[in-house]
């Protein structure tokens, strides 16, 4: 899970910094972070769309120049040809419905997270798909199991 918060810190979000990782037989496939698509102006340039018209968290993912850490993670594996079929996803946020969507569809069977999510939808379409989803808890720092 550390790899992943690493990989959230390449994150051009301004509201928050989140990381993914595709993982099978103990290799890393794909790695991706939340942002705005390769090419495209930076939410720091460009101001945050969502901030502007103030829609909560969870709401409205269409209204966002950048697209979530688990699909970019998803889409570098398919650029790159890499079979994410029974992957592992690691990722710092339980992902969203849209997200939730894409990895069922992808084949991925199992789903680590640190931070939950307000998407109900999105538990109730994973439990359905009998994805395993773990909720990581850090260890405190200095403690030993």
């Amino acid at each position: 899970m550390g790899i992943t918060h690493l990989v959230a810190t390449r994150s051009s979000c301004l509201r928050r910094q989140v990381g993914a990782l595709l993982v099978k037989d103990r290799n890393i496939l794909a790695t991706g972070y939340n942002g705005v698509p390769s090419g495209i102006t930076h939410c720091q340039a460009a101001g945050c769309l969502r901030e502007r018209l103030k829609v909560p968290s969870g709401e409205r993912h269409e209204l966002c120049r950048g697209l979530h850490a688990e699909q970019n993670a998803i889409i570098q594996a398919a650029k790159h040809g890499t079979n994410i079929d029974g992957a592992t996803l690691y990722c710092t946020t339980m992902p969203c419905i849209i997200c939730t969507k894409m990895i069922i569809n992808a084949g991925i069977t199992r789903v680590i997270y640190s931070e939950g999510y307000a998407d109900e939808l999105a538990r109730e379409m994973i439990a359905e798909a009998a994805i395993e989803v773990v909720h990581f808890i850090a260890e405190p720092k200095g403690e030993t199991p």
